[in-house]
């Protein structure tokens, strides 16, 4: 079964964080995530570099190794109608929700380490159950 791996899941592949054992453990599974991850995922490393937790060589070294990771990118604007009422369903940013959308698709979960989403989610009992958060795993 595929899972949904979002940017905040990404990231821990690429940067010693917690759970990043967990998120790491992932990687054997069959992967999939909306085309736009990379491009959050970029734009956090961007934020690490502009809070100096990371230097600039660093995080573009992880930028070309998310790159060569194992996920499905599938086009966000395949699901993006599906997203946007989801996203005005839960009040929640329709990047997020993305992620969500796609679950719902394929018919799996979304794994995250955000916990605001998974919050988000939790106010609909359906699309709950289509999210689990990384910690629990």
């Amino acid at each position: 079964m595929t899972i949904v791996v979002d940017a905040s899941v990404a990231l821990k592949w690429v940067l010693p964080e917690n759970g990043s054992d967990v998120a790491l453990a992932l990687r054997s599974q069959s992967l999939a995530a909306p085309s736009h991850w990379l491009i959050e995922a970029g734009n956090a490393l961007w934020r690490y570099v502009q809070t100096n937790r990371l230097p600039v060589a660093d995080a573009v070294l992880s930028l070309h190794e998310l790159a060569e990771a194992p996920v499905t990118s599938v086009a966000s604007g395949e699901i993006l109608p599906q997203a946007f009422d989801i996203a005005t369903h839960l009040q929640h940013p329709v990047y997020d929700c993305l992620y969500l959308a796609l679950a719902v698709r394929e018919d799996c979960h979304v794994v995250t380490a955000d916990r605001r989403f998974l919050s988000a989610c939790s106010k609909d009992k359906r699309l709950k159950a289509y999210i689990r958060l990384l910690d629990g795993l």
